[in-house]
């Protein structure tokens, strides 16, 4: 009993650290943006929503891909659409 409590609070532990370095990714600037979602400079929010659609089709964790790379392509998505939406 004491071995599955220890576990538990090792498992806990190891969890936490693992939240609070995954969300510590850096912000992508916009061409980074546009280039991991496949756009062009001119492209309005329902190519990037597209894009964005398409893209995390293949890599959320749901579908075989990393959480990781999910978070910076919802980052992405969230960039460029919120730089449209200050601009325009």
């Amino acid at each position: 009993m004491k071995i599955i409590v220890a576990l538990l609070i090792i498992a806990g532990i190891w969890w936490l650290g693992r939240r609070r370095t995954a969300s510590a990714a850096p912000a992508p600037s916009s061409a980074e943006a546009r280039d991991l979602l496949g756009v062009s400079s001119r492209a309005g929010e329902t190519e990037i929503r597209a894009a964005h659609r398409r893209l995390i089709g293949r890599v959320h964790p749901d579908a075989g891909g990393s959480a990781a790379l999910a978070r910076r392509v919802n980052a992405a998505r969230d960039l460029l659409v919120e730089e449209l939406r200050r601009d325009g």
